[in-house]
């Protein structure tokens, strides 16, 4: 069967300077071993298939395949898929707000300009202190002394991250990571008055390896929570991500006096056309 396909850039304004997505626009009828063997052949970091809702409230359904794994939630999917749909002439069910459903439950989107999509920050599954013997073992792996960590956090929103903060941007765009069985966020400070607030990279296994992520949404999504939470920064911001791999991701955070975190950024598209699934 044909079907409505996009690949796109997110992140990013620029074509192929973002983190790449794919999406399936009608996924109806598919199995998961289709979708897991369509997203294993894109071999992306993630493909999207868009359903129908399942849940009333919910503007579409999505579910989020990386080439090995179905995830609950990842950030960059979101604000594709959302992108891709809108782009398709779909109309949500409110005027302020897009609603997403996925295995994480529903997630609300926002537009906030003409090319700009933020999603409300997932609760964290898991957060607060990181045992020492493991923060010696990342110190380890990204080739630093334990004392280069200021501080290191779980910051488990889905996908499982702990997340370390180095000195300075400087510092996180000097590491040179060897393998560990975990996944990893280190962000680091830009001097004030830069253009960005952090840098960000984004570290995870994979065949004996580790994987750098070129913008990472989910990551900065609980990035900010935990800065925001302890006072190590403010908003508004931008983060930089993907200076490492030839990128340049940016990343918008706000934050709504109630406390709700919004992660945003732009998506251009690359590839349109159909696929036969």
């Amino acid at each position: 069967m044909t079907r409505p396909f996009r690949q796109v850039d997110v992140f990013t304004n620029t074509p192929y300077r973002g983190n790449p997505l794919a999406v399936v626009l009608d996924a109806d009828g598919l199995t998961t071993e289709q979708m897991q063997r369509f997203a294993a052949w894109t071999n992306l970091s993630e493909t999207t298939f868009v359903l129908p809702p399942t849940d009333p409230a919910a503007d579409y359904r999505v579910r989020i395949f990386s080439p090995v794994t179905e995830l609950p939630f990842a950030g960059h999917p979101t604000l594709g898929t959302c992108h891709c749909w809108l782009q398709t002439g779909a109309t949500p069910q409110r005027t302020d707000m897009i609603v997403q459903e996925c295995r994480a439950g529903l997630v609300r989107i926002r537009q906030a300009g003409d090319d700009l999509l933020m999603f409300a920050a997932p609760p964290l599954l898991r957060s607060g202190p990181v045992d020492e013997a493991l923060i010696g073992r990342i110190a380890s792996a990204l080739g630093i002394a334990r004392s280069d960590i200021v501080e290191a956090r779980w910051a488990d929103n889905g996908p499982g991250w702990v997340a370390v903060l180095l000195s300075s941007a400087t510092a996180v765009l000097a590491l040179q990571p060897s393998p560990i069985d975990i996944d990893i966020g280190v962000v680091g400070p830009y001097p004030p008055g830069a253009a960005y607030a952090i840098e960000v990279r984004a570290f995870f296994p994979k065949d004996g390896a580790m994987v750098e992520d070129p913008v990472t949404g989910s990551l900065n999504a609980a990035v900010a929570q935990w800065l925001l939470n302890t006072g190590r920064a403010t908003t508004p911001y931008v983060a930089s991500q993907g200076t490492a791999l030839g990128r340049s991701g940016r990343v918008y955070i706000e934050r709504d006096d109630d406390g709700t975190v919004w992660v945003g950024g732009a998506t251009v598209a690359c590839v349109s056309g159909d696929v036969e699934l």
